[in-house]
């Protein structure tokens, strides 16, 4: 529901809206329910901005991203020694949004110990840091958001019914876009003059064919679908007028199709009524192969469009032959399936959709190459390093690319990790930005100054090297860890001063013209380019390693070679312009290289000055963690 953009005419969207209005003057703490593209963080950010908090923060954190081992670090913050690697003392997202506002969206994804730890929060209004036991007063409104029926959660006792109760002081339900079909033409327009405005065709518009299919389609992705259905139309479309075939929409649009639960009650009832096969089995294979084509392969993507934990669907997928089943529990439990069965290989690859990963990924190169030899490629998206390195030392993939930090910290923290190749430096595509309008015009101007900046990247060790440039202490200014996101809301205005980017957000900021480059890493870091892989992996598959390696030598030379087309490419992908995306490409080299004893000395360096600093507590030789082939 997109309420700073059209105004919308359907009733049950002006219905809603009148709730949120007058909610948002209140601190009441609101729980948003709707399905999975609704909207809910824009229903939250309004009942934000119209509320007398709109000058404070405005936060968002997924729960069901929340890794259990930095969870309640991640929302209440730690000390300093709390655990390993707590190099310093690091503020949570309550205290973060202090005197503003915290969604926690996909909140039925928490674990049962931290809703325990939350309802004290909400009751107390104070948080305590992990490794202290002094307590911390936060003034915080707390909106909660989530797409399960948290009702049933209740029942099977996934969630906690006090913890409910006390979310539930004031309840919305969004209606999903099905229900709201007048809505369609003026959201589909609003999205049609956004995509085409930013990429320069502002002449386009929609038939009127287009636009009876658009409200004769049922949505089952909601507003995020259709937005995602005008960007790429207005990305593929070749003439003025899009018309209904460069929709893309699937047969799912025809209006025999059923809708909604009776109707899916109807259909369901009639296969049982009709078919001599039991249903139960069919109905899973069926879900999990859609939610697994829906999100790409996107493990963690299709679990949350099923309402399941990952680890829940990779069970389904192990029952289904689509990966080895853990342990071989199904032949435990079944003699039956002792029988001989081809093996299946896993090659699980973390990756941030920029770069030589997220081109091999939308090339779908790979998966043509390792076709019929039974390997299943699994692609998981990270938002930056730190976090991709976080699932490499909890096994939960076995490849990944970060910058040239988050490895240093994972080594330290004695990681599973090894280098197994580099790319060149890239000092250009990381800087220090702020508004046009900002007082900051040299780096003594930071002092007492926001900062937003994403813990243990590259950007953290450009700022830790700007500070020292201007004689300035990391407590002279204030730190807002948080991951880096563009374009800004007037929120994130508000809350942060000055932000670390990396390509392509960088590239794409500088092209807008809303921020201003202060600083970049020419002259102050390498930015260099890691590929990283789990030791067990790297021992054991040796020859998958290989030909990855091999596809990413291949993939740098598409791109240094055609760097218009895989802009377009990434575009699709981004949601960011082609020409920003040109331009993020054009200023590194994307050609893979093995590690070397130079680039080894060059890592080291900079391992040294992390630990002089006393930002790890232990001296590590970077050859340790270099894989041998």
């Amino acid at each position: 529901m997109q309420i700073s953009g059209p105004e919308l005419i359907d009733p049950a969207s002006r219905a809603f809206k009148n709730v949120l209005d007058q909610l948002a003057p209140t601190d009441a703490t609101v729980l948003i329910i709707g399905e999975t593209g609704t909207g809910k963080e824009v229903m939250a950010r309004y009942l934000h901005h119209h509320s007398p908090r709109s000058q404070h923060p405005f936060l968002a954190v997924n729960c069901g991203a929340l890794t259990e081992s930095l969870a309640e670090s991640e929302l209440f913050g730690h000390e300093k020694g709390a655990f390993t690697g707590a190099q310093d003392r690091h503020l949570g997202w309550f205290e973060a949004a202090e005197g503003g506002t915290l969604l926690l969206d996909e909140i039925g994804e928490l674990s049962l110990p931290l809703q325990v730890k939350l309802l004290r929060v909400l009751q107390e209004r104070e948080i305590i840091r992990v490794g202290s036991s002094k307590a911390v007063k936060v003034n915080v409104r707390v909106i909660a958001a989530t797409h399960v029926d948290l009702a049933v959660a209740i029942r099977e006792r996934r969630f906690r019914e006090d913890l409910f109760y006390r979310l539930n002081v004031a309840s919305v339900t969004l209606p999903p876009l099905r229900q709201r079909c007048e809505d369609i033409p003026l959201l589909a327009g609003h999205f049609l003059q956004l995509y085409a405005r930013r990429l320069g065709r502002p002449q386009l518009r929609l038939s009127e064919d287009a636009i009876d299919t658009l409200r004769d389609y049922p949505w089952p992705g909601n507003i995020r679908e259709l937005e995602n259905t005008l960007h790429n139309a207005v990305l593929l479309s070749t003439g003025a007028l899009i018309t209904p075939q460069q929709l893309r929409l699937g047969p799912v649009a025809s209006s025999e199709v059923p809708q909604g639960e009776e109707a899916l009650s109807r259909f369901l009832r009639q296969q049982m009524q009709e078919s001599d096969s039991p249903i139960y089995p069919r109905v899973i294979a069926a879900l999990v192969k859609n939610a697994l084509e829906l999100s790409h392969g996107n493990q963690v993507q299709a679990a949350s469009l099923l309402g399941i934990s990952r680890h829940t669907l990779r069970t389904q997928l192990g029952h289904l032959g689509v990966i080895k089943p853990r342990r071989n529990l199904m032949r435990q439990r079944d003699p039956s399936l002792l029988q001989p069965v081809r093996p299946e290989r896993e090659l699980r690859i973390g990756y941030q959709k920029f770069g030589n990963l997220g081109i091999l990924k939308a090339r779908q190169t790979l998966e043509k190459q390792l076709a019929g030899q039974g390997v299943s490629v699994l692609w998981s998206e990270f938002p930056a390093g730190p976090q991709l390195l976080h699932a490499l030392s909890n096994h939960e993939i076995d490849f990944g690319t970060t910058g040239e930090v988050p490895p240093l910290f994972a080594q330290a923290g004695n990681s599973p990790m090894v280098y197994v190749a580099w790319e060149p430096a890239a000092p250009q595509s990381v800087a220090l930005l702020v508004t046009h309008d900002s007082p900051v015009r040299q780096f003594a101007d930071l002092r007492g100054k926001r900062i937003a900046v994403n813990r243990g990247s590259n950007v953290h060790y450009l700022l830790l090297q700007i500070l020292d440039e201007a004689g300035l202490a990391l407590d002279e200014v204030r730190i807002v860890y948080a991951p880096p996101k563009y374009p800004l809301t007037p929120s994130d205005l508000n809350a942060v001063d000055a932000w670390m980017m990396w390509d392509p957000l960088l590239s794409d900021a500088e092209k807008s013209g809303q921020l201003r480059v202060i600083a970049d890493g020419v002259g102050r870091v390498n930015n260099h380019q890691f590929y990283l892989a789990e030791r067990g992996f790297a021992a054991h598959s040796a020859d998958l390693l290989q030909r990855l390696l091999d596809a990413l030598e291949q993939t740098g030379r598409y791109i240094d070679a055609n760097r218009h087309e895989a802009a377009e490419l990434l575009s699709g992908e981004l949601g960011i312009p082609t020409a920003s995306l040109q331009h993020a490409l054009a200023r590194r080299s994307h050609q893979t290289q093995r590690m070397n004893l130079a680039i080894i000395r060059e890592q080291q360096i900079i391992a040294d000055r992390f630990y002089a600093l006393g930002l790890f507590n232990r001296a590590i030789k970077v050859r340790d963690t270099v894989w041998q082939q």
